[in-house]
């Protein structure tokens, strides 16, 4: 029974991309190490909570990629209502969580909470891949309706997740939004017509819809008083302090005084990164951007080898999420963008951020187990420009 369990086992995983899946686990076990290190001073629970999460989110991620993506796409019905209950469920039974600002959680039992956002992330995924597919099928796609029909589409989760709160959040969405209509052929006047719009909303927005909050964590960027920095630019101007400390090769990991001491503000969730830049100095930070550019580099490649255009869409779909993911935190992580609540995808602390994402991966996977789907019209999708 086990020697035909881990044949079947060993047969889909050379199937499937295996570089991808080794990239991804070898993120999470370094980010688990990293976590484990920060756990020196005192705290307890994080590194338990993302062993326990990182596994079922692998467990699951190995049977969606068994599934066939269409047939998990033909439920988009299912997976759109439960997003939409889970983000519902935030404004009555929401709570706030240790180092947030937004109420986005919900409390589970034994002590658990589940942020509905990151789920809904992956739900996104799959429902606007589906939505570009019936456009472009019925040849609505690079039409005025169709086009208009994805902006409310994204428009949905974007501003319920800012009404919770998580402006992060809600930039992630726009993010995976854009790529996906951009690699799924949408017209670029379209795009120039947005850009066109956005320039001149930027007073609206600072005057209208950023709190004082977000707007000092913006000026702290730039503000040499020290009263700034000692409270919106605190963990920022640490965090650059730890990076720094690190030199060349880093003091070794478990070895980092500053991560030992817990100095950087909640550092085991959006500013993990600065453990990794003190015990494993440049050279192990750059193995992590390499190791982030190799997983984005798999996800392209996968897309643009996509029979359809739902497949190639649910690639750039995970390309954006964690692209995104990766590109705004480390800007926050080294003082190039205000602090705005993003994790660094399978390293950051956090149970319901790493399981999900590993769902998303799943889904990866079963585009690439899955080709040549005889029902779908082969498309070219502008993917080559993403990476240009």
């Amino acid at each position: 029974m086990w020697k035909a369990f881990f044949h079947t086992l060993v047969s889909n995983i050379r199937k499937s991309d295996w570089v991808f899946w080794l990239l991804t686990t070898a993120a999470t076990v370094y980010g688990c190490l990293l976590i484990a290190s920060q756990e020196r001073n005192g705290g307890s629970g994080f590194l338990k909570t993302q062993v326990i999460a990182a596994a079922v989110g692998l467990v699951a991620a190995f049977v969606i990629s068994l599934t066939d993506f269409r047939e998990i796409a033909g439920l988009w019905k299912w997976v759109a209502g439960i997003a939409l209950m889970l983000t519902f469920a935030v404004f009555f039974a929401g709570i706030r969580v240790s180092g947030t600002d937004d109420v986005g959680w919900l409390r589970l039992p034994w002590g658990l909470t589940f942020q509905p956002s990151e789920l809904t992330k992956v739900c996104f995924i799959l429902t606007f891949s589906k939505h570009l597919s019936y456009l472009e099928k019925t040849e609505r796609l690079k039409r005025f309706s169709g086009v208009m029909a994805l902006t409310l589409h994204a428009m949905i989760p974007i501003g319920l997740i800012h009404m919770q709160g998580d402006d992060g959040a809600a930039l992630i969405f726009g993010c995976m939004a854009l790529a996906m209509m951009f690699a799924g052929g949408v017209p670029l006047r379209y795009f120039m017509i947005l850009t066109l719009c956005v320039v001149p909303a930027v007073p609206f927005v600072w005057l209208r819809v950023m709190n004082d909050d977000q707007k000092n964590r913006l000026v702290s960027l730039f503000s040499t008083d020290d009263s700034m920095l000692k409270t919106y630019g605190w963990q920022q101007y640490q965090g650059k302090i730890s990076v720094a400390s690190g030199g060349i090769f880093g003091k070794g990991l478990f070895q980092g005084s500053r991560t030992g001491a817990g100095i950087v503000p909640y550092q085991e969730n959006d500013f993990i990164f600065t453990a990794a830049g003190e015990e494993s100095g440049l050279v192990g930070g750059l193995a992590v951007i390499l190791l982030f550019a190799w997983m984005l580099i798999r996800l392209l490649k996968n897309a643009y080898s996509a029979d359809s255009l739902l497949g190639k869409s649910i690639c750039i779909g995970c390309f954006a999420l964690i692209g995104t993911q990766v590109f705004v935190n480390l800007g926050m992580v080294l003082g190039l963008l205000p602090v705005v609540g993003i994790t660094l995808p399978f390293f950051s602390a956090g149970g319901t951020s790493v399981a999900c994402l590993y769902l998303g991966v799943g889904l990866a996977q079963s585009v690439y187990m899955h080709p040549d789907d005889p029902s779908e019209k082969p498309v070219h999708v502008n993917t080559s420009s993403l990476v240009g």
